[in-house]
């Protein structure tokens, strides 16, 4: 790990073989607080980036708001005779303060999921609405333009700095760096389970360092599973709490029920208070998002709410509004790249430049999709000759070297180019920008019963299948993905996902 970069620690990048069995009858080290301090240093380091880098965006802001609203003249706010620029620096204090009120630079919320932006978004609406309310109660005429200017272009620019942010802390974790080690705890199968679940997720921040089988005795021998070649130490159950205030281990993972019920988990919690590890619950729910889950403590019971999936109201009809809106500004801009591609099509190979399939979308109607034809004008006969050679796993028909591509095809494949006139489907109201993969009726009369579920909402332009790998993903994955986004879908997340699939489709991932 690179010591030129404050935010990088070495002691993140500690391999989880360094700590060995023979370590747990250890009593608290004296250099134990060192080890914790090194450990959560590049948490600090990366707050105090994001704090630094958020008073750079906003003081820009605001700058750019002053002169495209009023040039280099020194305006007034009406009837307080107070500078517009000393307002900015009243709206850049409380705006900060917001931020850190939100709690939007907290490291276990970075990396993934919508609630660090939904921390950001909710700051800034309370700024800007605070502002509104303040300016009409004691009557202020601030400049609608400044106003106009400054929220949309800070929201804008802080979700993307954020995003940038994001990037670069999953480049990082990708590569075994800025992740806090954990040790995991529980019955093998849950633990296993949730070993696996965070080798295959970096991004979530987390690197086993080690496990303790609650109901097997430790072993000289690391423990090896799916997520992992290295393996990991085997501990004791009742030596948890001395290993981790004599290791680098900040982060103790609880997985299912420990042996002694819930008297033992919050006995574990008393004995690791003033330690500064996390403790972190996994919980048997899968496919739930965050936003889906609340706890209400009720006398001492923490109760875990469930909200079900809904398919019709409110964010629905945001979603067809942000599918007309975008899909529109999408064909007016592409209008003239979308004519050249045509174009090519017809000078390459000899038929159609649209090729139309019969799809089928929300509850299981069909409708016409559209595509630039990148295959021959053939393709569907010369499909059986090739079904020996089809490279998927499930019932999907999937070909790396299909012969039946045209030269045109490949390329417009490559960048997603031949799903552009999909857009016009957007606008008709077949599709949505953001859903699952639109399927063939051929492919619906084999679904199971749960894969029917699909059909709950209409398929999209991209989803989660778009920016997760695309022809990469096996059948279980492309489904799994599927049900885990009619479940769990917000317009919040559709836009993430819309940004993602830029990245997806500029890096040609998965394509072919």
């Amino acid at each position: 790990m690179s010591a030129a970069n404050p935010i990088e620690p070495s002691v993140g990048h500690t391999p989880a073989s360094s700590f060995r069995p023979e370590r747990r009858r250890q009593s608290r080290s004296a250099d134990s607080p060192d080890r914790l301090a090194n450990a959560l240093e590049w948490r600090r380091s990366l707050t105090s980036a994001l704090r630094t880098s958020d008073a750079f965006i906003i003081v820009l802001v605001l700058a750019l708001a002053q002169v495209l609203r009023f040039g280099t003249d020194n305006e007034k706010v009406a009837q307080s005779g107070v500078a517009y620029w000393v307002l900015g620096a009243v709206v850049g204090i409380i705006w900060l303060v917001a931020l850190a009120a939100a709690r939007s630079r907290e490291t276990r919320i970075l990396g993934m999921g919508l609630t660090e932006y939904s921390r950001v978004v909710r700051a800034t609406l309370l700024t800007f609405g605070g502002l509104a309310i303040i300016a009409m109660l004691f009557q202020l005429d601030v400049a609608r333009g400044y106003l106009a200017i400054a929220f949309p272009a800070g929201l804008v620019a802080l979700v993307l700095e954020r995003f940038i942010w994001r990037s670069w802390l999953v480049a990082k974790r990708r590569d075994g760096r800025l992740l806090t080690g954990a040790l995991v705890v529980g019955r093998e199968t849950e633990a296993r389970r949730v070993m696996d679940l965070l080798a295959k997720n970096s991004s979530a921040g987390y690197r086993t360092m080690g496990v303790a089988y609650t109901h097997a005795p430790a072993s000289e021998h690391a423990i090896k599973w799916g997520g992992t070649d290295e393996g990991v130490p085997h501990f004791n159950f009742e030596d948890v709490v001395e290993l981790v205030r004599s290791s680098g281990i900040t982060a103790v993972v609880v997985a299912g029920e420990l042996p002694g019920g819930p008297q033992e988990l919050r006995e574990l919690g008393w004995r690791l208070e003033n330690s500064g590890v996390e403790l972190i619950l996994a919980s048997k729910l899968t496919d739930v998002a965050g936003p889906r889950i609340y706890i209400r403590p009720v006398d001492g019971l923490p109760m875990v709410h469930v909200d079900l999936p809904q398919y019709t109201g409110v964010q629905h009809v945001a979603k067809r509004v942000v599918d007309i809106v975008l899909a529109g500004f999408a064909l007016l801009i592409l209008a003239i790249p979308m004519l050249v591609i045509a174009c090519m099509i017809r000078m390459d190979s000899a038929g159609p430049v649209f090729f139309r399939q019969q799809r089928i979308g929300l509850n299981g109607v069909p409708f016409t999709m559209l595509k630039f034809r990148s295959m021959v004008v053939d393709a569907e006969q010369r499909k059986a000759a090739l079904a020996a050679l089809n490279e998927s796993d499930g019932i999907l028909f999937k070909m790396r070297a299909d012969p039946r591509i045209t030269r045109v095809g490949r390329f417009t494949r490559r960048y997603s180019l031949d799903e552009l006139p999909q857009f016009i489907n957007v606008l008709r109201g077949d599709m949505s920008a953001v859903g699952p993969r639109p399927p063939l009726a051929d492919e619906v009369r084999r679904y199971e019963d749960r894969v029917t579920r699909r059909l709950l909402i209409k398929p999209g332009l991209t989803g989660l299948w778009q920016v997760s790998g695309r022809s990469r993903l096996t059948w279980e994955e492309s489904v799994r993905l599927d049900l885990f986004y009619v479940e769990n879908w917000s317009v919040v997340g559709d836009l993430m996902i819309l940004l993602k699939t830029v990245r997806a489709v500029i890096g040609r991932d998965g394509a072919y």
